[in-house]
């Protein structure tokens, strides 16, 4: 999902801005809903799981350079049903910049434009969460097809805006084109893996679901 340095330059990366600080804004609302509910404590230790989670999935997993971006398994789903929305939102940003800070310096120059691509999409899931389980229904509970819902929206959503940001900065030539549409077919592959990693997560949640609340996990993993 990474936009490659020079994708977008010069003007044009006042919208990244602009994008990127609207999410920041967007994660601070959720931030003060997660501290009404869980406290201070958790949602730092949460918040720092999340970010070396992160940090793994960029660093430590496989990824390979395909087309206009980079193919990463994310797990954005994984962190938003496990950990909650803002630490996971937190989380992506801030193993974002330690990945561009001690790894990959020269993409600290996109820092906005791939944390704009990654935040987004996690809202958007955040909120389908909230339409389509049920208010009783604790994550833990959650069927193949829900889990599916989630992770598709979430990739779905990495893929567009890896698109848009392509299109943006290059335009619509035949060649950026075409290295669009190489990246989404091999992002198929992030899509099929991640639901599955996803209900995996969930099960071993489910295994030890603890006798009261824990710290380190959302509140809605295990409560309706």
């Amino acid at each position: 999902m990474h936009i490659e340095p020079g994708i977008v330059a010069g003007p044009k990366m006042a919208l990244a801005h602009g994008t990127a600080a609207a999410a920041a804004a967007y994660t601070a609302r959720l931030a003060i809903d997660d501290l009404r509910t869980h406290g201070l404590a958790s949602f730092a230790l949460r918040t720092v799981m999340a970010a070396i989670g992160v940090f793994i999935s960029f660093e430590v997993m496989p990824h390979f350079a395909v087309g206009i971006s980079e193919v990463h398994f994310i797990l954005g789903t994984t962190l938003f049903l496990i950990l909650g929305a803002a630490p996971a939102a937190i989380g992506l940003a801030l193993g974002l910049l330690g990945q561009g800070l001690f790894f990959a310096p020269t993409d600290l120059p996109m820092y906005f434009v791939n944390v704009s691509t990654l935040l987004w999409p996690l809202f958007a899931i955040d909120a389908l969460a909230k339409r389509i389980i049920p208010a009783a229904t604790p994550f833990v509970d959650l069927q193949f097809l829900d889990v599916l819902k989630l992770s598709l929206t979430y990739q779905g959503g990495i893929v567009a805006w890896v698109a848009f940001w392509a299109v943006y900065g290059q335009g619509f030539g035949s060649e950026n084109l075409a290295a669009i549409a190489s990246f989404g077919a091999a992002y198929l592959l992030v899509v099929l893996v991640e639901p599955v990693v996803d209900l995996g997560a969930l099960a071993i949640a489910k295994a030890l679901r603890p006798a009261r609340h824990s710290p380190l996990v959302a509140r809605r993993l295990y409560h309706a």
